[in-house]
């Protein structure tokens, strides 16, 4: 068993605890902050638990709320920028590490 204390924001590689996925934790009020377009070779889900962000997936947009899910498939190019209001969200890669491929 693994406890893992986490901060506001932080970079989970479930390799290091035996987990078969990895985790970012973001919390930001940064309006405009978010990674550049980017692809990886598993799934992506993002848990939005507060404020907003305007996700581009395979060229569309849409606003992702609190309380939604979103699910991005392997090999789905995505990015996002955070809206007025802040933005607070878990993002779950079906990966036990890391694997990006930055496109911009």
């Amino acid at each position: 068993m693994h406890v893992i204390e986490v901060t506001t924001t932080d970079n989970i590689e479930g390799a290091e605890y035996g987990a078969g996925i990895s985790i970012i934790q973001e919390d930001t009020d940064v309006e405009g902050s978010g990674p550049r377009l980017h692809k990886h070779p598993y799934p992506e889900t993002f848990v939005i638990h507060a404020g907003s962000a305007l996700f581009t997936v395979a060229g569309e947009e849409l606003v992702g709320r609190a309380g939604q899910v979103i699910v991005v498939p392997a090999e789905t190019p995505h990015k996002f920028s955070v809206l007025p209001g802040g933005y607070r969200a878990t993002h779950i890669h079906a990966s036990d590490s890391f694997e990006t491929d930055w496109l911009e």
